[in-house]
């Protein structure tokens, strides 16, 4: 029924490490379905195996004997799995001491069944637990395509804390549930209060006009702000509107805000399309003002926006798609109760399927660690240290509590672009020597909230990092703490941090602005720079290849041009330096990449060529077991020259998905670089020379080649780019649609136009114009 691969388990005598018999080992998890005599056979044979010592198997249970010298153990999937380990009873308790009469909402995922009618008799065996319970069942969710049925339910208090107290219920103990878990809270991060700050300077009035190719799912912005009148789109069935007051609506306005005009320090001029949103958040019933805004406790979140997505694109009880040439999908959200370990969780799923079911590409935030930078006792005193002390303090300290700081789902999706929050941003600088305002990194490195991969078997996670504002820290307020740490910062009204939109707390105020920071923040711009993306690749294809459908191109050319500008720069070296043991500089590698992924875009790259550069696309649909070959040609003015040369190849696709199979990804494409030796040295943008299986784990492959040695360019030589197609958890039929970036470039300062070279070389060419 399932894998799940990364499982640590701590060494004994008969499983342990021959170079280390101290550290933990790497297991895996597989859940098997079987009749219930051949359950209590094997787990009779199992524990006769253990207990008697030179064990004999009958004839014909030998491949028995095989596998349990494999095992470490067999049992019932029990309480401990499908409770106690979620963390569900803890979250309880916290949630009971705030509200103790309150009834609690829970999600039980159950065992998926293919079949309507054994489905039914689960939901009806379910409900009739929690009736038994006071209880009852909120909804239900059944999504066959990612093998997801589940059911919200909701307990009175006191049948709850029975629960914490005495876990052993016919409830929890009922074999028809894979998980019991928390209600979704969907974390956006540092919020900033609803309080004026400055009025909005003078922007653009040119207002946009077309279909809108960017949907943002968010809270509900405020779209009378003077920034944004005029430019939303906002499609609000479930009339979540009538919930908010205006000055509640704070991280809509902000995620409308960085989309449309950028980071307002910028003075960027705002998308000449308008955006399309759809709440999915509203503020919850609270006494503390201003109310959180979360999705709505009386629905599943996978629920919610598969019918958010699947609206967009079908029709709906006689009604047109609301928005069919939606082309990117921006959550600026994750579920801070269920970080990524190891399995993919329902929403992932429901992402990665719905991406390639619509050709649609989805831009998700890799999720908010909000929690204090703990150091060690022996470190000196904060106001002693330099810079570049308090920086390496803070990155080690981050690394050693990266287990604590993973990725929130839905970040580990493989098809969405899944980004971080880099340590920046342009507000003007201000002092930051206070105790109550510390810059902990004074340096391009992610940002200190930023969180961790990596993702689903090792994959590169998050994709790549993007400005999210100068995030600011305070020494403790309790002055008796003996902890050395620092607390985040989070009434950040003022500089540093991005700028935005924001609602005001005084009545007809509608042009104030606010900052704040976060991966939230990083998102939403990197999905203004796939709006600006999109209006470029319409363009070529319009002029180039008007016969070609490009919607069908769109996300996964979208999604290899966001990349294909991305490198480490100095970050890597910087996290190296720290990072790097005596012995083991791979090690230091692998735990940068996990943080930074393929690095941060210069957008522009893509964009625009020069003189000393030329980028050209690539697209097309491939079958398993079938390849594409790209010529690129070479410029003759780079023979038998000494000088610099850089060659970037960025391939892109979206994957269908086999949830039943480990592997998951159920195709692969892949590209290999052969024909000339220009360029022939890997660079940090795949981890170095270690990380070339790494870039080939998810679905986009990303790579950077350097070379500066004389090598002989005769007129017609060309760079060979295969890209390659295979069955991975399952052999797929219908094509798979991908898109592919390629840069040649060398030093500005040789007088070389190769970018004329090559394109008076390239038959029919579609290419980047020239700036």
């Amino acid at each position: 029924m399932g894998e799940i691969e990364g499982v640590k388990i701590n060494p004994d005598e008969d499983f342990y490490n021959k170079d280390n018999q101290d550290s933990q080992l790497d297991a895996r998890l597989y859940m098997v379905m079987s009749n219930q005599k051949a359950l209590e056979q094997m787990l009779s044979l199992w524990e006769n195996y253990i207990k008697i010592d030179q064990f004999e198997f009958k004839r014909g249970l030998t491949k028995f004997r095989d596998i349990f010298q494999c095992l470490k153990d067999i049992h019932r999937w029990g309480i401990q799995e499908r409770l106690i380990e979620t963390g569900l009873l803890e979250i309880w308790e916290e949630d009971l001491a705030a509200e103790p009469n309150r009834n609690v909402r829970f999600e039980t995922e159950l065992w998926f069944r293919g079949n309507d009618k054994q489905r039914a008799r689960r939901v009806e065996q379910i409900a009739s637990l929690i009736g038994k319970m006071k209880g009852r069942v909120v909804s239900q969710t059944t999504i066959v395509e990612i093998c997801y049925h589940a059911i919200l339910g909701e307990l009175p208090a006191a049948r709850v804390r029975d629960i914490i107290n005495h876990p052993n219920t016919e409830l929890t103990m009922c074999d028809s549930v894979m998980f019991f878990r928390p209600v979704g809270e969907m974390n956006i991060g540092t919020v900033p209060s609803a309080e004026e700050t400055e009025a909005a300077e003078n922007v653009d009035n040119a207002m946009p006009s077309g279909d809108p190719v960017v949907a943002l799912f968010d809270g509900l912005p405020l779209a009378n702000h003077r920034l944004l009148e005029g430019r939303l789109i906002i499609d609000d069935p479930d009339d979540f509107e009538a919930e908010y007051a205006p000055s509640e609506r704070v991280h809509g306005t902000s995620m409308a805000s960085l989309i449309t005009h950028g980071d307002l320090s910028d003075q960027s001029q705002p998308l000449n399309r308008p955006l399309y949103v759809r709440p999915i958040m509203k503020p919850v019933p609270s006494f503390n003002l201003p109310r959180r805004e979360l999705m709505p406790e009386d629905c599943l979140p996978v629920d919610l926006i598969y019918r958010a997505v699947k609206r967009l694109f079908e029709a709906e009880n006689g009604d047109e798609p609301v928005a069919p040439n939606i082309r990117v999908i921006n959550l600026s959200i994750g579920d801070e109760r269920r970080p990524f370990i190891r399995a993919m969780s329902p929403l992932a799923r429901l992402l990665d399927w719905l991406s390639f079911k619509y050709g649609v590409l989805f831009i998700v935030s890799a999720g908010n660690h909000l929690s204090p930078i703990e150091f060690e006792p022996t470190l000196p005193a904060f106001e002693s240290l330099s810079p570049d002390d308090l920086r390496q303090a803070v990155v080690k300290s981050l690394y050693g509590d990266a287990r604590n700081r993973r990725l929130l789902s839905p970040a580990e999706a493989i098809n969405p672009l899944t980004v971080g929050a880099l340590h920046h941003d342009n507000a003007h600088d201000i002092p930051l020597s206070s105790a109550y305002k510390i810059n902990p990194i004074h340096s391009l490195l992610p940002s200190p909230v930023s969180a961790f991969g990596s993702g689903y078997l090792r994959s590169i996670k998050p994709d790549l990092l993007y400005s999210g504002g100068k995030q600011c820290y305070q020494l403790p307020i309790n002055a008796n703490s003996s902890l050395k740490m620092l607390e985040l910062r989070t009434q950040n009204m003022k500089p540093p941090g991005n700028k935005f939109a924001s609602p005001s707390i005084n009545a007809g105020v509608l042009d104030a602005t606010a900052y704040g920071c976060g991966t939230s923040n990083a998102t939403a711009l990197m999905s203004r720079n796939a709006n600006i993306c999109y209006e470029t690749l319409k363009q070529i294809f319009d002029e180039r290849a008007p016969e070609q459908d490009f919607q069908k191109f769109a996300a996964p050319l979208l999604k290899a041009m966001l990349v294909h500008g991305c490198s480490w720069g100095d970050m890597g070296a910087k996290l190296n330096s720290i990072l790097r043991s005596a012995d083991d500089g791979t090690h230091a590698e692998r735990l940068a990449r996990n943080w930074i992924g393929y690095g941060t875009p210069d957008i522009q790259r893509a964009l625009k060529c020069a003189e000393q550069r030329a980028t050209l696309l690539g697209f097309g649909e491939l079958t398993v077991e079938k390849a594409h070959i790209f010529h690129l040609p070479l410029p003759p003015s780079l023979g038998a020259r000494q000088d610099y040369r850089r060659l970037v190849v960025t391939l892109a696709w979206l994957s269908p998905i086999v949830v039943q199979n480990q592997k998951y990804r159920a195709t692969q494409l892949w590209f290999s670089v052969t024909g000339s030796s220009l360029a022939q040295t890997r660079i940090e943008a795949c981890g170095g020379q270690g990380g070339w299986q790494t870039v080939q784990r998810g679905t986009v492959q990303h790579e950077i080649f350097e070379g500066d040695h004389a090598e002989p360019i005769r007129d017609g030589d060309c760079v060979e780019i295969k890209v390659n197609c295979r069955a991975d958890a399952k052999k797929i039929k219908s094509p798979i649609p991908y898109g592919l970036f390629v840069s040649l470039e060398v030093a500005e300062s040789l007088e070389l136009s190769i970018y004329n070279e090559i394109m008076a070389r390239v038959a029919q060419a579609i290419k980047i114009p020239r700036s």
